[in-house]
């Protein structure tokens, strides 16, 4: 087997599950930036078995460049998968320098959002079109990638994960608990929240569709895990509301025993703001997920909410649209029931994990003989 070369801008701690397989099962090489160093979590390069490389991100004003990345392309390597990201100079001159050489490159990439001006679709084209493939998080992006130009045999699925085997772990020693009743003395649904507590999560607008919703006779207590800009003003909020009693800010939390007994116990999860990779870990465990349906304002695993099964959409910033969805989903759903479980779990089992990405990446990057 020849090697490959991944040069991705940060080792997000997240990604270490699917790292791991693609070096066991592709023979990949790693190469990180640091550009995120201040705001995700970095992975233990103990789960190598060949420590990845380090390289120094600079930015540019918009730009950024990973120093000693484009030497890579005159190694012996004879494919490369980079970080799908076009204001990175670097990874515009290996995607050059390799095409003229006649190495592979593939991008893994969010792709499209939607809202792309016309500049910004230009450069994509021309970005993409120098790659030999393309590697996306959702079929949302690959469908708008084809109404732009893009061509379909190009385009190739992974979807996204988390540290899928350790988390199957831990939901199957999960059952139910007293720990939210014991919380909050009552036995009301509790909807959860996990991620940044900062403005682009619009928590605030859930806070008030908390407190509309007890107007009207329909009583939640609700959870948020984690630490953030807005937690003091969020605190504020609920205190002025007079709801304290109803609310748990937990803080961080990064065991994910507890993170996956609450997700487990908890009703639902709402997230008012995009929604991103919480969506696979509540789905992960058992807990339906509602967030806000402007899809180009989305990160691409909204794609895993199912309606109706896994989750429900409203209309975005539209507090009226987020009461009305709550209730219904309440109406339809007054018990999570072992069905509605179930669908979580398959949804995350059939696709969401790296054991399906790394059928991806093998079916591609793997030659046929």
């Amino acid at each position: 087997m020849f090697e490959i070369c991944c040069i991705f801008n940060y080792p997000s701690h997240y990604r270490s599950c699917i790292y791991q397989l693609m070096e066991q099962k592709l023979d990949c090489d790693f190469f990180f930036g640091d550009i995120d160093k201040k705001s995700i979590k970095k992975m233990e390069y103990t789960v190598f078995q060949k420590k990845p490389v380090d390289f120094h991100t600079f930015r540019l004003g918009a730009f950024n460049w990973i120093s000693g990345s484009v030497t890579l392309v005159f190694k012996h390597y004879k494919k490369y998968v980079l970080t799908g990201d076009i204001l990175c100079i670097s990874n515009w001159l290996i995607l050059i320098f390799s095409k003229i050489a006649g190495k592979e490159t593939y991008i893994w990439t969010h792709g499209w959002y939607g809202d792309e001006t016309k500049g910004k679709i230009f450069l994509k084209k021309m970005f993409f079109g120098l790659s030999s493939g393309v590697f996306l998080y959702g079929d949302y992006a690959k469908n708008l990638m084809i109404k732009n130009g893009i061509c379909t045999n190009k385009l190739h699925v992974v979807y996204n994960s988390m540290d899928y085997h350790h988390q199957l772990t831990v939901r199957n020693s999960l059952g139910t608990s007293s720990v939210f009743t014991d919380y909050f003395r009552n036995n009301y649904p509790v909807i959860i929240f996990s991620g940044r507590l900062n403005k682009e999560k619009k928590l605030e607008l859930l806070i008030e569709t908390h407190h509309r919703l007890y107007q009207l006779g329909y009583y939640y207590n609700i959870i948020l895990i984690g630490d953030g800009t807005e937690m003091e003003s969020l605190k504020k909020k609920v205190n002025a509301l007079n709801m304290g009693r109803h609310f748990w800010f937990y803080g961080a939390c990064y065991d994910e025993n507890i993170i996956g007994d609450f997700y487990f116990q908890a009703s639902i999860c709402i997230s008012p703001g995009n929604i991103g990779l919480t969506a696979i870990h509540s789905i992960m465990y058992g807990c339906p997920v509602i967030t806000h349906s402007d899809f180009c304002k989305q990160g691409p695993e909204f794609e895993v909410i199912e309606r109706g099964k896994t989750g429900e959409f409203f209309i975005y910033d539209d507090i009226n649209s987020l009461i009305s969805t709550i209730i219904s989903w309440g109406l339809r759903h007054p018990q999570k029931k072992e069905s509605l479980v179930k669908d979580c779990f398959r949804k995350v089992d059939e696709k969401y994990n790296p054991n399906y990405q790394i059928e991806v990446f093998k079916s591609v990057l793997i030659d046929k003989k």
